[in-house]
């Protein structure tokens, strides 16, 4: 059996879509040692695909990291590729694919319907409009739809109209944050040092990721009880800098841009609490990721949080700052034992989301896929 799996989208920069193909593709190649995994990639993200991929990988040079050529490249090389290596199923693993349905059986992961939720204004909503269009054309005519929560596959088919029974739920896993021996040392360089409270968020910069909601909440804290805030990812022109600055926090908030492992590590080792004010999401990655590391979680109220995080994370509504502020405080204020308490029961919470049973639920769709050929349309 002979997979191509569509990365051409793959930069390096974009975030979940990415940890998911990094984490389950080694697992899938133990999970099917008699398929033959081949990647077809574009010239931005060759380099770090073949640094986790488990067989051959193709490279159209004149695909970048732009979605433009990302598009043209799904809707010109893709089926062409899979005629030339004579692949029996094609797998494309960051929500966008084929416009239509081809000569080889295709299987999608959606991880969100964010396009659609979130239109934005502007330019952005042009852009963001058409985006929408080709995720629900490659959904529509996939053999199979898999995504990462019952929330996101209600969402995919309400709004891209999908049958619901045509969607499989996939959990992502969570990730295995160890510990490391000096974490002070190690972000010591992003300026971050002992003693103060730290509030953790990480994530790029897309609008519904709210951080400019959250940096609203900060500065409802008065300033002699604030955290340090930190809020990595966002790269070298941070746009959350200007927030900082035009509410007063440039003491407070420390935005380090895209960290390193072990200084992530670092950060979840030494967080007092994690915030999560992301309006939605496919599945809420950090919030699994803070709970494992045992770390009190402050999310946004919203379903597919409340999925992944169970009982075990708080819940207020991020677009009230005043209220975001004080469920924070609250958490900051518990005492040594309930935060022990809190920390083992949400490790053991987050056990349930393993990227190794998501790689044998994967594998039971993509044979099936196979097996059944083709959809239409």
């Amino acid at each position: 059996m002979r997979i191509l799996v569509d990365l051409l989208g793959y930069t390096g920069g974009r975030g979940g879509t990415e940890t998911y193909v990094r984490e389950l593709l080694p697992r899938l190649a133990s999970e099917m040692p008699d398929a033959e995994f081949v990647a077809l990639t574009g010239s931005s993200g060759a380099e770090g695909v073949r640094g986790f991929f488990p067989g051959e990988v193709r490279t159209i040079g004149w695909v970048g990291d732009g979605r433009a050529s990302w598009a043209a490249g799904e809707i010109l090389a893709v089926g062409r590729t899979a005629k030339a290596v004579a692949a029996d199923l094609v797998w494309s693993p960051a929500n966008f694919g084929p416009l239509t349905a081809g000569a080889v059986p295709r299987v999608v992961s959606v991880h969100d319907v964010i396009y659609h939720e979130v239109p934005g204004t502007g330019l952005a909503r042009v852009t963001r409009a058409i985006t929408a269009w080709l995720m629900t054309r490659t959904a529509r005519t996939a053999s199979a739809v898999v995504t990462v929560s019952a929330s996101a596959a209600d969402a995919i088919s309400r709004h891209l109209g999908v049958p619901r029974e045509r969607v499989t739920v996939v959990h992502n896993g969570g990730s295995e944050i160890t510990s490391v021996d000096d974490p002070w040392s190690l972000l010591a360089p992003l300026g971050i040092g002992p003693g103060r409270a730290i509030v953790l968020s990480t994530g790029n910069r897309m609008p519904h990721k709210n951080f400019a909601g959250l940096l609203d909440a900060v500065a409802e804290i008065p300033a002699p009880d604030r955290p340090l805030t930190v809020i990595a990812g966002g790269g070298a022109e941070d746009p959350l800098r200007p927030v900082v600055e035009r509410l007063g926090l440039a003491d407070d908030v420390v935005l380090p841009g895209w960290v390193g492992d072990d200084q992530l590590r670092a950060l979840y080792q030494v967080a007092t609490v994690y915030a999560c004010p992301s309006l939605t999401e496919g599945f809420g990655l950090p919030v699994v990721d803070a709970l494992g590391a045992g770390v009190p979680v402050v999310a946004h109220d919203a379903a597919v949080l409340r999925e992944v995080g169970g009982v075990h994370a708080r819940y207020v509504d991020a677009t009230v700052p005043a209220a975001f502020a004080s469920t924070l405080m609250d958490v900051l204020a518990l005492d040594e034992a309930t935060l022990a308490e809190s920390a083992a029961n949400g490790r053991a919470w987050a056990t349930r989301f393993s990227w190794a049973s998501a790689a044998i639920s994967l594998s039971v769709v993509l044979r099936r896929a196979a097996a059944e050929g083709p959809a239409r349309g």
